[in-house]
């Protein structure tokens, strides 16, 4: 029986979405965008890159294909001359957001029809009531930000003050989201993970997708750095998904990175986490090594997002992805006879687009594996389509919201 391995390029979209302008993205272009700025010296970073923007193995498998198929246009640096040598296409999402959850659920075979609520841009954000429950119960004296920020700027901003006055610090994004971040070691690890399950109690009468325990280390502003003890807690998908189904089977679903929280810890038996790109590669191959006949591996790849994306950081995303190609030839290496890898995204976020959110984008898909031969698979209408060729794969009914590709 074969093995499937389903990999998340957190935030790394294709461009081409034809609802794009209903988001404000009409035009946005993650990949297409990084490899225009590469093309043009605009991605070179001293002791990081240089030049044209050089994912040889990804090309090769038909990320340029798709790249086309997807905009029209020839993305700069991917060059491949040939037919590709993977399955190659785009999906298109149908959920009502850009977001994580919406994103991954769909994957999954679930996609989001209704909306998530949201905050408005407004300071405070938060409404008045929702604070005081939420401080109420958790015995909090007050809380700091309350508005819409990027993590790593509020956390630099107020950190010093909370760890003086022990006030935790909220905030939010064009997610739907709460995020709640706090010192580990001077607010406490196991105190934040407390406060996040009470904000998820009460954060689900404003149908808010993820609350996101957002830890932090170093004594300064300077100094202050997340780490990767962050938890997401989200509300459960509205059906069964890819994961639960495979697990009614009896198969076993490894789920790298931050995949359990997306999916709140359903339908993923084993969970390897990891601090950075590189980690979470680690820990891919490692559930390789593990995973038996029928198993599915789900790992999401964050830095492209958390890291680059949101921080519209070119070089760096660029960077990224080169290193992400240079060790895909390890995960390939390990993949046994009848073995599927998916590589796909679950939204855009273009590090050339205005503001420092996600972006509306087609997302690639990108598979090989022993004896596959490579083909175009088109413009998948759902990304479910990728799911459900999973399930295909893997010998379970394909469900109802997507059709395999395979």
């Amino acid at each position: 029986m074969p093995r499937a391995i389903l990999c998340v390029l957190d935030s790394f979209g294709i461009g081409g979405a034809a609802d794009a302008e209903a988001f404000g993205d009409a035009g946005a272009d993650t990949l297409g965008h990084i490899a225009a700025r590469c093309a043009a010296g605009e991605g070179d970073k001293d002791g990081l890159r240089s030049g044209p923007l050089n994912v040889p193995n990804m090309d090769r498998l038909g990320l340029g294909a798709a790249g086309r198929l997807s905009t029209g246009k020839d993305v700069p640096g991917l060059d491949f001359d040939g037919e590709p040598e993977g399955l190659w296409g785009y999906a298109a999402e149908v959920s009502n957001g850009k977001d994580t959850p919406s994103g991954h659920w769909e994957i999954a075979g679930v996609p989001v029809r209704f909306d998530w609520g949201y905050f408005p841009e407004t300071i405070p954000t938060f409404p008045e009531e929702l604070i005081a429950k939420i401080s109420k119960k958790a015995g909090l004296n007050g809380i700091l930000g309350d508005k819409h920020a990027s993590g790593t700027v509020i956390i630099a901003e107020l950190g010093e003050e909370h760890i003086r006055t022990g006030k935790p610090i909220f905030y939010t994004s064009a997610d739907s989201v709460i995020q709640i971040a706090a010192h580990e070691e001077h607010y406490g690890l196991e105190k934040l993970y407390e406060l996040c399950e009470i904000a998820r109690e009460f954060a689900d009468p404003y149908n808010i997708g993820r609350v996101i325990a957002r830890p932090f280390v170093g004594e300064t502003s300077d100094t202050f750095q997340r780490t990767a003890n962050r938890r997401d807690y989200s509300v459960l998908p509205p059906e069964p998904t890819l994961l639960d189904r495979l697990t009614e089977a009896g198969r076993t679903v490894y789920g790298v990175g931050k995949i359990s929280d997306i999916f709140a810890h359903q339908g993923v038996a084993r969970v390897l986490k990891g601090a950075g790109n590189d980690q979470l590669f680690d820990k891919t191959l490692e559930a390789m090594d593990q995973a038996a006949d029928g198993d599915l591996i789900f790992a999401n790849f964050i830095d492209f997002d958390s890291l680059y994306g949101h921080r519209r950081d070119v070089p760096g995303y660029a960077a990224a992805l080169e290193h992400f190609d240079r060790r895909l030839p390890e995960m390939i290496a390990r993949m046994k006879d009848g073995d599927l890898l998916i590589l796909t995204a679950d939204h855009g976020c273009d590090p050339t687009w205005r503001g420092t959110d996600h972006t509306r984008e087609h997302v690639p898909v990108i598979a090989t594996g022993p004896g596959l031969e490579g083909r175009s698979v088109g413009g998948r209408k759902t990304y479910a389509d990728i799911g459900e060729s999973i399930a295909d794969h893997l010998g379970i009914a394909v469900g109802p919201n997507g059709t395999s590709f395979l």
